[in-house]
């Protein structure tokens, strides 16, 4: 043995169909008790339970108690992440679902990518953010440049990390449903949460879709129409 990260363990977690569902699931960012994702899985409530344990424990899930229930969140942004880049990939070899629902053109619109905007206008935010100068690419990372940090102040958005945080500001996440990069980390975090603060989105219960509301989509074209 090397040494080297066992990926074979992650990959085989993720490739049973039952927790891969579960595990999209849990890409809305919202915490899910064992029935809820037995329900998107099809599978008995029993059979989640175990299989949620097993996600646990391979570190791709974290679990806590609330009165009576136990909840399920993805363990990490760099887990959102890797998932929404195994979707790209399968959708760009053909690999899609053979029962698309009628939220789909919905969900490659806007939607939620754990806790930041994805879909076809979380890449427009991302590109105008790129086109304006607001972000600069530094070889592999994404900077906030001078102009990007005063924006975000008229927003109402700190561009200063948080004391101790170790999160980065910004990070470029590949976008199934889009094929090109939209924007994660602590920026595009809180620009999701201010646009949902100031009325312009809304997410939809039960679903990782984000409605913008006719005004909403004014004010978002006017700040990141190309």
């Amino acid at each position: 043995m090397d040494g080297s990260p066992d990926i074979t363990r992650i990959a085989a977690l993720i490739g049973d169909p039952a927790r891969a569902n579960m595990l999209t699931a849990l890409m809305s960012g919202r915490a899910l008790t064992a029935s809820e994702l037995a329900q998107v899985a099809g599978i008995t409530a029993q059979t989640a339970s175990s299989h949620l344990a097993r996600l646990a424990d391979g570190g791709l899930i974290r679990q806590r108690k609330q009165g009576r229930h136990r909840y399920h969140a993805l363990a990490s942004t760099t887990v959102a992440e890797l998932l929404e880049t195994l979707m790209g990939i399968a959708a760009e070899a053909g690999h899609l679902r053979t029962r698309p629902g009628p939220r789909d053109p919905e969900l490659r619109r806007a939607r939620v990518c754990y806790d930041h905007l994805a879909g076809e206008m979380g890449t427009r935010m991302f590109e105008s953010l790129l086109a304006s100068g607001h972000l600069r690419r530094d070889g592999d990372a994404i900077r906030l440049t001078e102009t990007g940090a005063e924006l975000m102040r008229q927003l109402g958005i700190d561009p200063a990390p948080p004391r101790q945080s170790r999160s980065q500001a910004c990070l470029e996440c590949l976008d199934w449903s889009e094929r090109r990069s939209h924007l994660a980390g602590r920026i595009g975090r809180a620009l999701l949460a201010r646009m949902i603060e100031k009325g312009w989105a809304r997410r939809e219960a039960g679903s990782r879709v984000v409605r913008f509301s006719a005004g909403g989509e004014a004010a978002f074209q006017a700040l990141f129409g190309i």
